[in-house]
């Protein structure tokens, strides 16, 4: 049964507050208000046979009018004041009550004061809240009862004349069932306001939406298309109708299409494809179609009862051409940047191979030149003997950093990761750059923890991270300083530690450690040397490691800096860290698209 509650109610059955947007609710409270109207006028008409009864000694009519009119009151009395709710219960009440006193008054079982109780829990369906509604429906039990007892047992009734009896009887029937059709009458004229509302909507919705909405039968014929339409097939909407759709699609595309609309119209799936839709130019100077890409997504139209085993299809189609464009472009500038990272690895790789072989020669011949293995130098002849081999071993050393960060992006730097004690790592790294430090008199301090544990790892990698940060530390700390090396267990990784009182670093220049050719003072009037490959390379190899490298500094305080290594070792086996991403952590590369060829082909 239809009623008020559809549209009135949410769905715990609260009451809706009556507002502008409510309409429902409005019409509702409208025919609360016109029920009780009814009931007062009604009552009123019957007023005047009901006194000339009641003078002629028939008092049941005037009853029964005297209680329909001031049932009408009290309800019209509740409404005006806002009591929606309470002025139901007064019309449900007052027709029970119309029903219980003929019940009472006419033994039979068959009497119209059943059929008047009855109305009232029919009213209470169509316009109360569902606690009214099982009221209505407990009171209805034992007014029946009442008649049927009354019917079986023949209990005496109230001494009322037939035709009086027959006149009041008929009299309440026809009030009740004029309030009862007047508020299913509201419900019907409710229900089409709904329905033309929602159909207008929807209707203004498809033909106002900027994607292509497509409306498809079973078979996959277009039962409707949206005016947006006509702007992405170039065409009126009229020549997309029938089965014509499929003469527009990409000849390549047409599986992936009915794979979709099979799976959307037969399973009740929905779907998202993506293909190429021709589109018509009507001032096209060729003959040569135009496709555009555009996305398609398919959504079956489900039946409630769920007999049928084909639905219809709605399918709303975008024109994804510029994304297209954007992705191909976006995709053929990775490649480009790729190709240019791969041939700067490849420059880096052989110019360091071609300068190491020349520089090994001028490192060498002027070591010899300086210790006098040739002969006897003057003093000036030595003095640029020495700056020869100096500037030689730096130019080496650059060449060295360059090689390894080449390798360390291309994949190429394998590590032999075996068991060694963290230890032995420091003594030797502390001598290697023992006369660095003497060079500015700063002290070289070492703090390892006592019986620490073996790890797995790659010794010559770890020298070189140890030697890398204590060379920064020596470079960046004052003259006189002290640099600390820790070495110490920290959890499932060995905590290796590198501390200065140096300048240290900015929050800014923080965030950017590891970054290749990143220097904190840059420029040509910078105070300190250096590539500024040094940190870099020492975070490519800790993540070679499966380590991780942490810094803390404090512009005037100094810069700790901390490699933490597993002591298990890394994750990969020696024979796969060529699959190790590159220092830049770039995003993995997608297969370019073809879409410009087949663009190309289409045309």
């Amino acid at each position: 049964m239809r009623s008020f509650k559809v549209f009135g109610t949410s769905k715990a059955g609260e009451a809706v507050p009556a507002i502008a947007g409510n309409r429902p609710e409005l019409l509702r409270r409208k025919t609360t208000a016109n029920n009780a109207r009814i009931l007062v006028a009604a009552a009123a008409l019957a007023m005047v046979p009901a006194i000339y009864l009641l003078v002629t000694g028939a008092p049941l009519l005037f009853l029964l009018a005297s209680m329909t009119l001031a049932g009408g009151m009290v309800s019209l009395a509740m409404h005006q004041r806002g009591q929606n709710e309470l002025a139901v219960s007064a019309q449900v009440a007052t027709l029970m009550a119309v029903g219980l006193v003929l019940t009472l008054a006419d033994p039979r079982l068959g009497d119209a004061g059943l059929a008047i109780a009855v109305m009232g829990t029919v009213l209470a369906a169509l316009v109360g809240r569902p606690v009214l509604r099982r009221t209505s429906w407990l009171t209805l039990i034992p007014i029946g009862l009442l008649g049927i007892v009354m019917s079986i047992m023949g209990l005496p009734a109230a001494p009322v004349a037939e035709p009086t009896m027959l006149f009041a009887s008929a009299i309440g029937f026809l009030i009740a069932f004029a309030v009862v059709a007047h508020s299913a009458h509201r419900i019907n004229t409710a229900y089409e306001v709904h329905d033309k509302a929602q159909v207008s909507a929807y209707r203004h919705l498809i033909e106002h939406v900027q994607d292509a909405v497509l409306r498809f039968s079973p078979d996959g014929a277009v039962l409707l298309a949206s005016r947006s339409s006509e702007v992405l097939f170039g065409c009126p909407r009229y020549q997309i109708a029938g089965d014509k759709l499929s003469e527009r699609l990409h000849v390549m595309d047409r599986p992936a299409f009915l794979t979709a609309f099979a799976d959307a119209a037969q399973d009740g799936r929905s779907r998202t494809i993506e293909l190429r839709i021709r589109q018509d130019d009507p001032r096209a100077r060729t003959n040569v179609p135009r496709f555009v890409w555009a996305e398609m997504q398919l959504s079956p139209i489900l039946d409630e009862d769920g007999g049928s085993d084909r639905h219809e299809v709605i399918a709303l189609v975008r024109d994804i051409s510029a994304r297209k464009d954007a992705e191909s472009a976006m995709a053929e500038a990775r490649r480009v940047a790729e190709d240019a990272s791969q041939a700067k690895s490849r420059f880096l790789a052989t110019i360091g191979h071609e300068l190491r072989t020349p520089l090994n020669a001028v490192v060498g011949f002027s070591e010899m030149m300086t210790s006098g293995i040739g002969g006897e130098l003057s003093p000036t002849h030595k003095e640029y003997a020495g700056l020869i081999q100096h500037s030689g071993k730096h130019l080496l050393e650059v060449v060295s950093m360059l090689l390894d960060m080449s390798r360390i992006e291309a994949g190429k730097f394998e590590i032999q990761a075996e068991p060694l004690d963290p230890a032995d790592i420091v003594p030797a790294c502390l001598s290697m750059v023992d006369a660095l430090a003497q060079e500015r008199g700063i002290r070289l301090v070492s703090e390892i923890e006592p019986d620490l544990p073996l790890m797995t790892a790659d010794e010559r990698v770890c020298r070189q991270i140890m030697i890398n940060l204590l060379s920064n530390a020596i470079k960046f700390s004052h003259d006189g300083g002290v640099v600390t090396t820790t070495v110490k267990r920290q959890g499932q990784s060995i905590n290796l530690s590198v501390r200065d009182r140096g300048i240290g670093m900015a929050p800014a220049a923080m965030a950017r450690i590891g970054e290749p050719f990143f220097q904190v003072q840059d420029g040509l009037s910078r105070k300190y040397e250096g590539t500024g490959l040094g940190l870099s390379i020492v975070k490519g190899l800790v993540e070679l490691h499966g380590g991780t490298l942490r810094a803390m500094s404090e512009i005037g305080a100094g810069t700790t800096i901390t490699v933490l290594l597993p002591i298990n070792g890394p994750a990969t086996k020696p024979g796969e860290t060529a699959d190790i991403l590159t220092l830049h952590r770039d995003p993995a590369s997608v297969a370019p698209t073809s879409w410009p060829n087949e663009k190309r082909k289409a045309q």
